[in-house]
Parts: C-alpha cells; sequence; structure tokens
C-alpha cells in the first residue's frame, strides 16, 4: 500500500514539475517587451488626424507598458520619409503610426520605394478610422451623390474638385471612370486652403477628412453628400454612406493603426496588437478620436491584415479601371 502510495505522489510530482518547466520554457520564448522608450513614426505633420489619434494612444500605453511612448512626425515624400525610417532603422521599439492609404497606393506612384510592404510593415493593431466625406459647396444645387453625377454629366469639365492625393484621389479617379463624369481636379499644395474655398464657391466639391471640411460646414459655407465608409458615422447619423448613396465606387475606409518593422517579435504581435486595441475601446479615446473627425475601430493584427489585403484589392481594381500601371 505505502509502495503504491508512494509510486503515485511521484508521478503526480514528476507531472507537475514538468508542467512548471513547460510554462517556465513558453515565458521564456516570449521576449520581454518594452524594455525601454517606445518611439511611434508619423508621416504626417503635427494636428493631422493620425497625428492626434498617435498622441492619444501614446498617453495610455505609456501607462500599460510602463515605458514613455514618443511621438514622431516625419511628414513629406509621399509617406515615404516616414516609412523608410522605421524599415532603416529596424528596432523593434520604434513603430509606425499611419493610415495604411498612406503607403497601399505606393507600387502605383513610386518606381523604387525602398521597402517591402509584407516584410517590412507588420501589422500589430487597428486603432482608429478617419471619418472620409464628400461635400459640396452649399451654392451648388446637387443635394445627393446621384445629383451630382447628373450635374457633372450635363456640365463636363465645368465642376471642379479638390482632393487629398494618395488613396482619396485613386478612389475618385475610379469613380469618375466608372460612372463616366469628367470633373476638373484642382491641386492645392495645402489641402486646407482648398478645403476653405468651398466657402467661397471657387472649390465645389471636396473629398476628404472631415476634420478638414469642418470649419466650412460650421459656417454652412458646405454640406456633406455622403460618408466614404461602409457604416454610417455615429456622429454623422443622417449622412448616408457612398453606398447606400448608390455609389459604391467612392467607398473608402480611412483604417489607421500601429505597424512593427521586421525585427518585431513574431512572439509579440498578439499580444501588443490586443493591447493597442485595448486602449482604442477606451471611452475617453472615443470622445478624444471624435473631436478630430474619427472614430475607434479596434482590432487585433490579423483584422487589421485583412482589412489591408481588402484595400491593396480595391486599388488593383481600380488600376485595372483606370489603366494605371504597377510601377513596383
Amino acid at each position: 500500500m505505502l509502495k503504491s502510495l508512494f509510486s503515485r505522489g511521484l508521478v503526480v510530482f514528476l507531472a507537475l514539475t514538468l508542467l512548471i518547466a513547460g510554462e517556465t520554457t513558453a515565458q521564456a520564448q516570449v521576449p520581454q517587451w518594452p524594455t525601454r522608450p517606445v518611439k511611434f513614426i508619423v508621416p504626417f505633420a503635427a494636428g493631422a488626424g493620425a497625428d492626434i489619434g498617435a498622441r492619444v494612444a501614446a498617453e495610455y500605453l505609456s501607462t500599460k507598458w510602463g515605458q514613455p511612448v514618443i511621438v514622431e512626425n516625419r511628414p513629406g515624400g509621399d509617406g515615404l520619409i516616414a516609412i523608410r525610417a522605421v524599415v532603416n532603422a529596424n528596432d523593434d521599439h520604434q513603430l509606425f503610426f499611419s493610415a495604411s492609404g498612406t503607403f497601399t497606393p505606393h507600387p502605383y506612384r513610386h518606381d523604387n520605394l525602398g521597402y517591402d510592404r509584407k516584410r517590412d510593415l507588420i501589422p500589430l493593431a487597428r486603432f482608429s478610422n478617419t471619418i472620409v466625406v464628400i461635400g459640396v459647396t452649399s451654392s451648388l444645387p446637387a443635394k445627393s451623390l446621384r445629383d451630382m453625377i447628373a450635374l457633372a454629366k450635363a456640365t463636363p469639365r465645368k465642376l471642379n474638385v479638390v482632393l487629398v492625393p494618395g488613396i482619396t484621389e485613386l478612389v475618385w479617379d475610379g469613380f469618375s471612370k466608372t460612372e463616366g463624369v469628367e470633373i476638373t481636379k484642382v491641386p492645392f499644395s495645402n489641402i486646407m486652403q482648398g478645403a476653405a474655398e468651398m466657402e467661397t464657391g471657387r472649390i465645389e466639391i471636396s473629398m476628404a477628412g472631415l476634420a478638414l471640411l469642418q470649419p466650412v460646414l460650421q459656417s454652412k459655407g458646405a454640406r456633406l453628400l455622403a460618408v466614404t465608409s461602409r457604416a454610417r458615422v455615429p456622429s454623422l447619423p443622417d449622412v448616408p454612406t457612398a453606398i447606400e448613396a448608390g455609389v459604391p465606387s467612392l467607398t473608402l475606409e480611412g483604417l489607421v493603426g500601429v505597424f512593427a518593422p521586421s525585427s518585431f517579435s513574431p512572439a509579440l504581435h498578439k499580444r501588443v496588437g490586443e493591447e493597442i486595441a485595448e486602449v482604442a475601446k477606451l471611452p475617453a479615446v472615443a470622445e478624444r478620436l471624435s473631436a478630430t473627425g474619427q472614430v475607434p475601430n479596434p482590432g487585433g493584427a490579423e483584422e487589421f491584415a485583412a482589412d489591408i489585403t481588402l484595400q491593396e484589392e480595391q486599388i488593383a481594381k481600380i488600376a485595372d479601371i483606370t489603366g494605371l500601371p504597377r510601377r513596383n
């Protein structure tokens, strides 16, 4: 009897020892992170929507991670300056905080990127969506997207539009080709100035972030026709989506999130992504994002990666429709 009890006890002891050893080994395989200050590289100037989102996220993540999270702005070069800074540093404590639309059009816009998107920009977490809208000057009689299209067809090249360069402009080009409209694009080095010109009526249409149009909307110099997201925006409950308005070619999701360089440990992807997404779920964060024309859109690494793939597929279809060649 004693021998039997001893044998059973030994088996239990060995099993517990192996279990503890296994847990210790598993823990050892997951690196400690962060071990020093983290830096968010943002490809926009201070005050842009994604920059404000990065600063809000940094504030809460500094507490969660026990390390300072610093935001560094690297605007210019169609986002390439910031991307190359992250890629060339290859530092797992230096992350890219940006809208995915900053880089998804790059293969159609540049011959030499200096980075490989799938290798060098690893999605960690989806944080928010920039609210992208289509607005018209108040003097324009169009009350809907279909009205705008009918007016454009009746007066080819007479209407004009100001657009944010990059993915917004590509989506607009796809829409123009799909609907068979000719609307003159007016370039502005300062997109905020272009949006402000809607007040005077010199600019008739704009497709841009809500924050850019907010001043002219508040002064009643412009009105909104649609949002480009697939779902309505809670802060604009009466504004239809482009899909609801019968113009799906103007659909664009303003995805914003965090990306890591290739040096970032795969063992950390899920954990860090979930921690960033948890911050995006906080009511205080939602309130601060809403004030800058954004909505929280928390999601982990896999969800964010899937959304980016959909956006890349959308751009490839637009390139086919418009005859835009892939350059990289």
